[in-house]
C-alpha cells in the first residue's frame, strides 16, 4: 500500500536497474511488472496470483518464468518480497524513495487475512538502536499475528 505522494517504480526504472546489473528488459519481465503497475489496489501478490492475472490477459508466460522474474525484481528492489509465515512469498511494488518506511501488516492466524496499517511509531526506537549499536538501519518491517474482528466474533459466538 503506497500513499498518493509516494512514487513507485515504472517500466523505465526497471529498464535502468536491469541495465546497470547486466540484464535485459525482456517482454516477460515487462509484462510481469506491468501487472503490479496496472493493479495498485492488489497487494501481496504471489507468483501464482501474478500467473493467473497474466493468463487472464491471454499471456503465454509460464509459472517458472514468473517465479524467476519476481525473484529478480525483488533482488533489484523494484518489488518487495513479503513473508507471512505460511511459506509463500508475496510481492508488492516498492517505492522509489528508500527512506520511506513500508506499511506494516496484521495477519489473522485463522482466516489468513492480511490487514495493512501505516502507523509507524518505531522511528524513535530505530534511532536509539542505530545510535547504540552503530548499525545503519535503512528500513524495518513489522508483522503482528493474531485474530481479525471477524474471526474473534466467530469464536465468541461458539462459546
Amino acid at each position: 500500500m503506497t500513499g498518493a505522494d509516494e512514487k513507485t517504480f515504472t517500466i523505465d526504472d526497471l529498464k535502468a536497474r536491469l541495465s546497470t546489473k547486466g540484464y535485459k528488459l525482456t517482454p516477460q519481465r515487462k509484462e510481469i511488472l506491468q501487472v503490479f503497475i496496472d493493479h495498485p489496489d492488489q497487494h501481496h501478490l504471489s507468483a501464482e496470483d501474478v500467473h493467473l492475472m497474466l493468463r487472464g490477459e491471454n499471456s503465454k508466460i509460464g509459472l517458472a518464468t514468473v517465479y524467476r522474474s519476481l525473484e529478480l525484481l525483488g533482488s533489484l528492489g523494484i518489488l518487495l518480497p513479503i513473508e507471512f509465515g505460511d511459506g509463500c512469498t508475496r510481492y508488492e511494488l516498492n517505492t522509489v524513495d528508500p527512506s520511506k518506511h513500508r506499511h506494516h501488516h496484521l495477519v489473522c492466524l485463522k482466516c489468513k487475512k492480511v490487514i495493512e496499517f501505516d502507523e509507524d511509531r518505531l522511528d524513535e526506537l530505530e534511532a536509539d538502536i542505530a545510535l547504540r549499536s552503530g548499525f545503519w538501519i535503512t528500513n524495518h518491517e513489522v508483522k503482528f499475528f493474531g485474530y481479525c474482528k471477524d474471526c474473534q466474533t466467530i469464536d465468541h459466538n461458539r462459546a
